[in-house]
């Protein structure tokens, strides 16, 4: 094996000052926070320490991580990747080429999932024998969404009142979300399962979250370079960017308990196709379409015919664990148009 090259000393300011320049050079637009997180990881050091000392030496090994980082972030390889980790939901989660990296806008998904759960817990007393909550990721990659909702429910002392699962087509990706919901310590309160979105048999569930790919297969090959280091089949979401979800959401009258909801991430600009989805294979359902932080269009919920354990005082609960608005309307968007919104690009990271 070749010897690895150990470059002579320098500091934290001046390797800071020579990858953000690199970077720059390369077409990165976040050269500097991408240098940062570069060197404190090589450094094995959170992004705080290094700010904080700019005249700390780095030598040997470290320097040679990170200038190789530097190399392969130029190329336009993810950061998350080089560093193998991501942080989601305040948590960090490992990744790899074997799924997508998870991007802030899908937070959004776990804030309103965890809204719905707290919200039909508490609604009512549930009598010792009451069944749990059936929840189900679909399309987990990473596993982060269903991991950081086991996480949360086991803070709050809510994790034995559901029964969480996750599936995903990609035996592959379903390896990476174990890894994470080990890492975790919540692997024993999820069941991972290969599947063609939701698993054959069973009873109906009451709370489907998704994050499907959502791409036109036509924008995939236009979306920035470090997309190409994902697999593409978490990106590319057919002729329309809905053809997997349109799938979904198919299977939903059969698979969905009744008062049950689902929660989908799209793109911002598909407003008025999930509208028109909504009405042709949704007649008579609730939805609505939820903003995101950056207060655009990013989750669509649909909810079933209301049953015995949906409640007013449930819908109060979800409500008001709800920091942003959702775009108006009685059985969906009072305007079906985009709002001129981005394309729909899955927030890609550096």
């Amino acid at each position: 094996m070749r010897p690895l090259t150990v470059p002579p000393a320098s500091t934290v300011a001046e390797e800071l000052r020579l990858g953000i320049s690199r970077l720059r050079a390369s077409g990165s637009e976040t050269a500097r926070l991408d240098a940062e997180l570069l060197l404190a990881w090589a450094l094995g050091v959170d992004r705080s320490t290094i700010l904080a000392h700019p005249e700390a030496t780095v030598a040997g090994e470290a320097l040679a991580t990170y200038r190789t980082a530097l190399d392969r972030r130029a190329a336009g390889e993810p950061v998350a990747y080089i560093r193998g980790l991501k942080e989601f939901f305040g948590l960090a989660f490992a990744v790899d080429r074997r799924a997508l990296i998870p991007r802030p806008e899908t937070e959004r998904v776990v804030e309103l999932a965890l809204a719905e759960i707290e919200g039909r817990l508490t609604a009512a007393p549930r009598p010792k024998g009451t069944p749990p909550l059936r929840i189900v990721d679909v399309g987990t990659g990473a596993g982060t969404i269903v991991v950081a909702i086991a996480v949360t429910l086991r803070r709050r002392g809510m994790l034995g009142e559901v029964e969480l699962w996750a599936t995903d087509l990609d035996e592959d990706a379903l390896g990476l979300a174990r890894e994470n919901a080990v890492a975790h310590a919540v692997a024993d309160a999820v069941r991972f399962v290969v599947a063609d979105l939701l698993p054959d048999d069973g009873p109906p569930w009451d709370l489907i979250c998704a994050n499907l790919p959502y791409v036109p297969s036509t924008a995939v090959d236009e979306l920035p370079v470090a997309a190409s280091y994902e697999p593409r089949r978490a990106l590319d979401g057919g002729p329309d960017g809905l053809a997997v979800i349109r799938r979904l959401v198919a299977q939903l009258p059969d698979r969905l308990a009744p008062g049950g909801v689902a929660l989908l991430e799209i793109g911002a600009d598909q407003v008025r196709a999930v509208t028109e989805l909504a009405r042709s294979l949704l007649p008579g359902w609730r939805w609505r379409i939820d903003l995101d932080l950056a207060g655009l269009p990013r989750v669509a919920r649909f909810e079933g015919a209301a049953g015995e354990g949906w409640t007013a005082r449930a819908e109060e609960a979800r409500q008001s664990a709800e920091d942003e608005p959702e775009v108006p309307g009685a059985n969906g968007p009072s305007s079906a148009s985009s709002t001129g919104a981005r394309p729909p690009s899955p927030g890609l990271e550096p």
